[in-house]
């Protein structure tokens, strides 16, 4: 199978090739500079001490030649640096395991006109791709491709959306341009080693300084001179990858096409649509079984699970079904997406979902459709799903033996969990991200409306609207400021320059106040409905109380988080070099703020509602804090237990103060859901 790529993929791939030449011959220079250095350097230093023999010239040409060498060193370090690939979350398989598989991959590699992979491997994930077996040498010999599959991903699909999303990976494997990837890899692992990873030599750099005063003088000119090609690096790293990036956007697409050529559009549309949903579902399990790790709860098998949850999330947004799985419409996958802002992201290397199914439809490729269940090519996918999961839970150590949960208890334990985590549905996710209105009034006037009109989608639209519109400006803003290094973008469907982005600002926030006030009306037309309701069933005051109540903690949140921000930013220290009289200076000045803390958490802490989630070794560790007086520093060294119990009391505010702030706006909503079905039945009756 042959398809031609774009004149714009060409494009793209010279521009990647010719960062690449660029930063070799830039490298070569810094290398060139740094030969010529170090000559410099140590003739200078020999010079020194055959003008006149004796201790100081001595150090000083020794400190000057080290200098050199020093710089020189640096520039080659990488070539001594061992890259290790840990594929220890890796099992592979081979075609003797599971011959339908490979039967497949082999149909994919006779059709894509490409080579088989080197290795297949299973993975945990929601996911596929391509990896290579990379090094500085791989850059001149030829690159062994693998392929990895993940269970999460076979879980969730039909046989002809697995073969689609395995062609797109194979469509990779026919790209000539694959080697620029390798290259890019290289250069980014080069300058990283160089950039980033050298606490090793630091530390000879540093050893050398300490030997003596001299010689802490050339160290510095060293590190002067490192310095000033670690900037050169950077810029590098920015030129090749910006050109990487926009490569590896054309290549996502060609691969496209190459899967919609072998298994057909539609396939690789719907699995596209669907990946979102699996892989929440994938961390929504992994998320239960974290708050678990108290009681040594573990799973026999997590694919179970994630299906489970895949088809619960679906079922509550009342996403209908095909084959067996969550359908998903772009329209749906797009609902609370209401941005009119457009910018070309240079360093995202796939495109949007959005753009790959306008080209996929575009393209409108139709195959015969093969729609049992993916796992069901494996010999035992249920063997083969309880392997993986007991190899991802074995890297967990419990303090006691952990026991598995059974399917049904999982079912039941995730949506209790989700139902005490989530507002009702009858709300229409009005209020899943905003709040009641706290400055609305009674009216003393009736208006005619109904339940089902002041929560349409037309009204949560206007949410998400307000939410989209707030981060455009902020963006543009941004935009305006320069924070952003672009030239046009698009709002609206109309191209700007970066230079008109003040203009574009006051338009949107026009937009901004129009959208605000229409919420804010119907916010005021549901407290007055809610009045209304709660005085025919005689709980008006305990609804006005409530929502009094509610607003009252919004305040007293904000306040509250600041404590935890100056915390927080008094504490910060720690992650950097201070000098021990700072540090000691710095803890003092944290004494009063630590006292608010312990004060806040002790009153948090008699609040069984918030503390009912926490494992029994965090509440005593929380007790011991907040009744205990500690030292954090001695001797001129931290203690590191104590400091470890500091920064879990810091982070257990936030938790709180959020916790609570739920259970309040959970609390008046109940009340409201509970005085609309009150309302429904006396309707009826």
């Amino acid at each position: 199978m042959y398809i031609e790529v774009s004149q714009d993929f060409k494009k793209k791939t010279n521009a990647a090739i010719f960062s690449i030449a660029i930063f070799i011959f830039v490298y070569i220079l810094l290398f060139l500079f740094t030969i010529a250095l170090a000559l410099g350097c140590i003739a200078g230093g020999i010079a020194i001490i055959a003008a006149k023999p004796m201790f100081l010239t001595l150090m000083l040409g020794a400190g000057l030649a080290g200098t050199g060498l020093f710089v020189f060193f640096f520039i080659i370090k990488f070539l001594f640096k061992k890259h290790i690939n840990d594929r220890s979350d890796l099992t592979e398989i081979r075609r003797s395991d599971e011959p339908e598989l490979f039967k497949m991959i082999d149909e994919i590699v006779n059709e894509a006109g490409t080579n088989a992979p080197k290795k297949v491997y299973l993975s945990y994930d929601v996911n596929a791709s391509v990896f290579y077996d990379s090094s500085f040498w791989s850059m001149f010999l030829p690159i062994q491709k693998n392929l990895t599959i993940g269970m999460g991903l076979i879980n969730t699909t039909t046989k002809q959306e697995l073969k689609a999303i395995l062609s797109h990976e194979f469509g990779h494997f026919s790209q000539r341009s694959m080697k620029v990837g390798s290259y890019v890899y290289n250069v980014n692992q080069i300058i990283f080693n160089l950039v980033n990873d050298d606490e090793s030599y630091r530390n000879s750099v540093e050893k050398f300084a300490n030997i003596s005063g001299y010689f802490s003088i050339f160290a510095a000119l060293a590190f002067f001179f490192t310095g000033k090609i670690k900037w050169v690096l950077v810029k590098m790293y920015n030129f090749v990858n910006i050109r990487h990036m926009a490569l590896s956007r054309e290549m996502e697409f060609h691969a496209d096409e190459v899967a919609a050529n072998i298994a057909g559009s539609i396939a690789l549309e719907e699995s596209l649509l669907r990946l979102e949903l699996a892989s929440n579902s994938y961390q929504n399990v992994l998320s239960f079984y974290d708050n678990r790790f108290s009681k040594n709860e573990s799973s026999k098998n997590i694919y179970r699970e994630q299906f489970f949850v895949m088809n619960f999330l679906a079922e509550q947004s009342e996403v209908e079904s095909k084959n067996g799985l969550p359908n998903i419409q772009l329209s749906e996958s797009g609902l609370f997406n209401k941005s009119k802002l457009n910018i070309e992201n240079q360093w995202a290397s796939h495109p949007s979902h959005e753009d790959r199914i306008a080209r996929l439809r575009t393209l409108n490729i139709i195959k015969e459709q093969d729609n049992y269940p993916a796992k069901s090519i494996f010999k035992d996918f249920l063997e083969t799903e309880e392997k993986i999961t007991a190899k991802l839970f074995s890297q967990v150590k419990y303090g006691k033996q952990k026991i598995d949960l059974d399917l049904n208890e999982f079912q039941s334990e995730f949506e209790k969990q989700y139902q005490k985590d989530s507002f009702d549905k009858i709300f229409n996710a009005y209020y899943d991200n905003k709040n009641p209105d706290f400055t609305v009034k009674e009216s003393g006037f009736e208006k005619e409306t109904s339940f089902d009109e002041l929560f349409s989608k037309e009204k949560v639209e206007w949410v998400y609207t307000l939410i989209a519109l707030e981060s455009d400006r902020n963006t543009v803003e941004a935009i305006a400021k320069k924070e952003y290094s672009i030239k046009t973008f698009d709002y609206d469907g109309k191209k700007y320059k970066q230079g008109e982005a003040k203009i574009l600002v006051p338009k949107i926030q026009e937009a901004i106040n129009e959208i605000k006030e229409k919420i804010h009306q119907n916010d005021s037309d549901i407290y007055n409905y809610f009045v209304k309701a709660s005085e025919i069933q005689n709980e008006k005051q305990n609804f006005i109380q409530l929502y009094k109540n509610f607003g009252e903690y919004d305040t007293e949140y904000d306040e509250k988080y600041k404590l935890y921000i100056e915390l927080m930013n008094a504490t910060a220290f720690m992650n950097t070099k201070t000098p021990f009289d700072q540090i000691r200076k710095n803890f003092n000045t944290l004494k009063p703020l630590e006292e608010k803390l312990k004060y806040q958490l002790t009153i948090f802490h008699q609040n069984e509602f918030l503390t009912k989630d926490l494992n029994e070794q965090d509440i005593k560790d929380l007790k011991f804090y907040t009744e205990k007086d500690h030292l954090y520093f001695n001797n001129n060294e931290y203690m590191e237990h104590n400091i470890q119990l500091l920064i879990k009391a810091i982070n257990h505010l936030p938790y709180f103060l959020h916790r609570k702030y739920f259970h309040k706006k959970k609390e008046l909503l109940n009340l409201m859901k509970e005085l609309e079905e009150q309302n429904s039945l006396a309707k009826i009756s």
